[in-house]
């Protein structure tokens, strides 16, 4: 890809009220964070990644965690507006903030909204009490859809997580679940089945035996209830976990998957720009001291070869429903005898200058990646 496509920034906010015990992703609890050291030091990692990448529209904005929702309002304005200032704004810009649905945060969205979100992705993560606590969620299914019923008032576009495929959760359970959930007419919805990560507490229950989640077989057809129910309420799935009706999908996280630039700020960030990788220090007080120190987060940058770039476009555009446009990748990287046994099955499907996985192959779509993609 190129630099004539919009980038988009991505802002890391690391902290949460607890740490659920699936959640992998860089997320710490403080009792105390330094809210004026943190806004100084998001802005002065925002400006290097500014200076090094001049001349860029801005596509999107992406508060990301931890839960961003913590943050304060005017810390987030901040950042809005030192973007917009650094970069030229694209035509509705998405500005999108991960929120969870407590009532502490929900209390938060109209000054969200005023500092300049557009966009909300709710962790709803469950409608069902007893789920809500095995996830280790603070909020309870009333508290959680009264925050949807807030949000749904101050921001244009809302999408909300659910965590399906958990111990237990039968075909019925989720399809009387996920029904449910399409009657609160949002445009988006991410849908997770729940998988055991390295590290996590439910990695150490499921070590000793006292957690077993379904079987491949019952998670292929809670998949399949999935797709039936959003395909007909009009939110067919665009990405692997991720549906939306036309037009309502995340601009943001396309760019990702399109595998186009992004610049990322904050501890643990990750960004990609003009053929480079680059890494944030993850502890957010190692990122804080980086940043005073140094004037930004910064912890390395790498320079992508050929073969990292065209295994990372098709790894993530192979997630997306409409698959990855080959046209710049080198075809050495691409198994054609694999992709061939594979479009025999029906699991994938390729014309002209793409590749895409179809709907019958997502459900096993790691697997496929090993094959066709050449390392």
């Amino acid at each position: 890809m190129n630099d004539s496509q919009p980038l988009a920034l991505y802002v890391h906010w690391p902290f949460c009220v607890s740490k659920c015990p699936y959640c992998d992703f860089n997320s710490h609890v403080r009792e105390v964070v330094d809210q004026a050291a943190w806004r100084k030091a998001l802005l002065a990692d925002l400006a290097h990644e500014a200076a090094v990448l001049p001349g860029r529209r801005l596509g999107s904005i992406f508060f990301g965690g931890g839960t961003p929702s913590l943050m304060p309002p005017e810390t987030v304005a901040a950042v809005i507006e030192a973007a917009c200032a650094a970069w030229a704004p694209v035509e509705g810009l998405e500005v999108t903030l991960e929120a969870n649905p407590s009532s502490v945060e929900a209390a938060r969205f109209a000054d969200l909204a005023a500092a300049g979100v557009n966009r909300v992705s709710l962790g709803l993560q469950a409608l069902d009490d007893d789920a809500l606590r095995f996830l280790g969620r603070a909020h309870g299914v009333d508290e959680g859809l009264a925050a949807l019923a807030t949000a749904q008032r101050h921001f244009g576009r809302v999408s909300f997580d659910l965590i399906y495929a958990r111990p237990g959760q039968t075909v019925a359970d989720w399809e009387a679940e996920l029904s449910r959930a399409l009657g609160f007419g949002t445009e988006h919805l991410s849908l997770y089945q729940l998988t055991i990560e390295p590290g996590t507490r439910f990695a150490t229950l499921a070590a000793k035996g006292e957690l077993t989640i379904p079987g491949e077989d019952e998670a292929a057809d809670l998949w399949d209830v999935t797709q039936t129910l959003t395909g007909a309420a009009g939110l067919p799935l665009y990405e692997v976990s991720n549906h939306a009706r036309p037009g309502a999908e995340s601009r943001h996280n396309l760019s990702y998957w399109r595998y186009t630039d992004y610049a990322g700020v904050g501890p643990g960030a990750h960004g990609r720009r003009t053929g480079h990788a680059t890494l944030r220090h993850k502890k957010p007080e190692n990122w804080l001291s980086a940043v005073e120190r140094h004037g930004s987060g910064l912890q390395e940058e790498t320079t992508l070869t050929p073969a990292q770039r065209a295994t990372e476009a098709l790894v993530m555009g192979l997630r997306l429903a409409e698959g990855v446009d080959l046209a710049w990748i080198d075809a050495a990287y691409v198994d054609d005898a694999a992709v061939a046994r594979l479009q025999s099955h029906g699991l994938i499907e390729r014309t002209p200058g793409w590749l895409r996985v179809t709907a019958s192959g997502m459900p096993v779509l790691e697997a496929i990646l090993r094959e066709v993609v050449r390392p």
